[in-house]
């Protein structure tokens, strides 16, 4: 768990991971299954989109309470959290973990997804709606800054059934920055797609 908690966020390596356990990728899949049938922790699958043929095909791992990642890594206080390399990860997986609850509550199936190309693009969070697919930035920074929103705006522009893109971040909302929808993350930034 202390293993999968350093990943959160990543795209899972199983035979990486099970040669620092020690054990083989398939005992190290079960055990996993078994994590997310107890709803410990889930996998965001990845979406195969009109951007690239080439695309990253595994899953990313996130724990379904971001406290519980916290805790396996030792971080006892925000200012822990502040300083530590994984906050942006963290981050990434409260917003995540939100989205999926937020979808699951409203009794929708959650239908997200992330993308990477090989390449290294990369939307972290796209939640689909029907044909529509809402590109999701995630970022753990409290001042607004152009570059958070240069690969959403790629997405739209290669993406023919891309929505209004969202940048959820720990800043001030705008109803429209740059053709981007920025929400602070405290907001419930998912209403509109419930």
């Amino acid at each position: 768990m202390v293993l999968l908690a350093g990943r959160v966020g990543q795209v899972v390596n199983l035979s990486a991971l099970g040669g620092e356990v020690g054990v083989s990728t398939s005992t190290l899949s079960e055990w996993l299954s078994i994590l997310e049938a107890s709803f410990l922790v889930f996998r965001l699958q990845p979406c195969f989109s009109n951007i690239s043929k080439r695309t990253v095909k595994s899953p990313k791992l996130y724990f379904t309470e971001v406290g519980l990642a916290s805790y396996l890594l030792g971080l006892e206080s925000p200012l822990h959290v502040s300083r530590d390399p994984l906050r942006g990860n963290l981050f990434e997986n409260l917003v995540v973990a939100d989205a999926m609850k937020a979808r699951l509550n409203c009794g929708k199936d959650p239908r997200l997804f992330f993308l990477r190309t090989e390449k290294g693009f990369e939307v972290d969070l796209i939640v689909r709606e029907g044909r529509a697919l809402w590109p999701v930035e995630i970022k753990s920074a409290a001042t607004f800054h152009p570059d958070f929103v240069s690969r959403l705006k790629r997405f739209c522009a290669e993406e023919p059934d891309a929505a209004t893109p969202l940048l959820v971040y720990d800043g001030e909302g705008y109803a429209d920055r740059s053709g981007v929808k920025c929400a602070n993350f405290r907001e419930d930034p998912f209403k509109e797609h419930e």
